[in-house]
């Protein structure tokens, strides 16, 4: 059980920072790559998603509905708008839309909430406890964005921090709900109204915004 537990959280780190890099794709590729192999391993390490989840569904629509009141507020704030306009494109090589619909969605939220939600921290509930088993996937989670925050030029421990405090709150939300459905919905909402305020926030001030905005 102990060599399927270190498999279980290996994996994942060793893929997003190592193996998909060397493969060298473009977005698209690397979408497709990151469902694929989320789903490879939900398969190998037996997780449930439940993603048909009503109280999950409920919940993740609340969340959303916070939220969206939140970013609707901070675009009202001229300081914020110009702080975002210079922040920089994540994704300068795709649309808007395909960045929202696709690429948020099933390159980010799926993939992710699928390999740690859903697979690696019921494992780890089950091996050391909800206490331990929080602790270990949270941190699992910071460390997966370790590669994307070099990639970025962004501080790699503020990023393993933050995110791994992200994923505190996405396991919480699985645990209670007993579905992956409201951390997905919640991580959308956060990453693609993000990447909307960016946008349109670069648009406003006369930046590029990536192609067919």
């Amino acid at each position: 059980m102990r060599t399927r537990i270190v498999a279980a959280l290996a994996a994942p780190l060793l893929w997003n920072n190592w193996l998909l890099p060397r493969l060298a794709l473009d977005r698209r590729g690397r979408t497709a790559a990151g469902a694929l192999a989320a789903t490879g391993y939900a398969l190998a390490f037996r997780g449930r998603p439940n993603w048909f989840s009503a109280r999950g569904t409920a919940a993740g629509m609340g969340c959303v509905a916070l939220v969206v009141a939140g970013y609707t507020v901070a675009s009202a704030i001229p300081a914020v708008r110009r702080s975002l306009s210079g922040a920089g494109d994540r994704a300068a090589d795709v649309s808007t839309l395909e960045w929202v619909a696709l690429h948020i969605p099933l390159g980010t939220v799926y993939t992710e909430e699928l390999i740690f939600r859903a697979t690696l921290d019921p494992l780890l509930d089950k091996q050391f406890g909800v206490r331990a088993g929080t602790a270990l996937g949270s941190a699992a989670f910071g460390l997966w964005h370790i590669r994307s925050a070099r990639v970025a030029g962004d501080s790699v421990l503020g990023t393993v921090v933050f995110t791994g405090a992200a994923g505190l709150v996405f396991g919480t939300l699985r645990r209670w709900t007993g579905s992956a459905t409201a951390p997905a919905l919640l991580h959308w909402s956060v990453n693609a109204g993000g990447a909307l305020l960016t946008r349109s926030a670069s648009a406003a001030h006369g930046e590029p915004a990536g192609p067919n905005r």
